[in-house]
């Protein structure tokens, strides 16, 4: 009986909103999934714009192949699925409808907020 009230009370429980607050792209590291697709847009932590040029970008990203070394603000290691990643981010076309923007740079230590 008591499992029964337990899984009862787990399948109705309200989900857990998102936290309040802005996003603050200058905390996201470690594995990010990059989603493509609009439809989504509710399951990802937010949007973002890949820049091409370096100078207008606000976070530049360098890409780890490792996620134990994606430890700082900027070192980014893919994620092979959005079920892996701690951040899944929207990439859009509009730079108007991002968040932030982001550059990737080839070298490691140019990586992290520009703020």
């Amino acid at each position: 009986m008591l499992s029964f009230l337990l899984s009862f009370l787990l399948a109705f429980a309200p989900a857990k909103a998102p936290a309040a607050g802005p996003l603050e792209p200058c905390k996201i590291f470690g594995s990010v999934y990059l989603e493509t697709d609009p439809a989504r847009r509710g399951y990802c932590f937010g949007t973002v714009y890949v820049e091409p040029e370096e100078a207008f970008a606000d976070v530049l990203v360098f890409k780890e192949q490792n996620k134990l070394f994606a430890d700082k603000p900027g070192l980014w290691a893919d994620a092979p699925a959005r079920d892996f990643a701690d951040y899944v981010l929207l990439v859009v076309t509009d730079r108007s409808r991002a968040d932030f923007s982001i550059h990737y740079t080839t070298v490691r230590s140019f990586a992290g907020c520009k703020q």
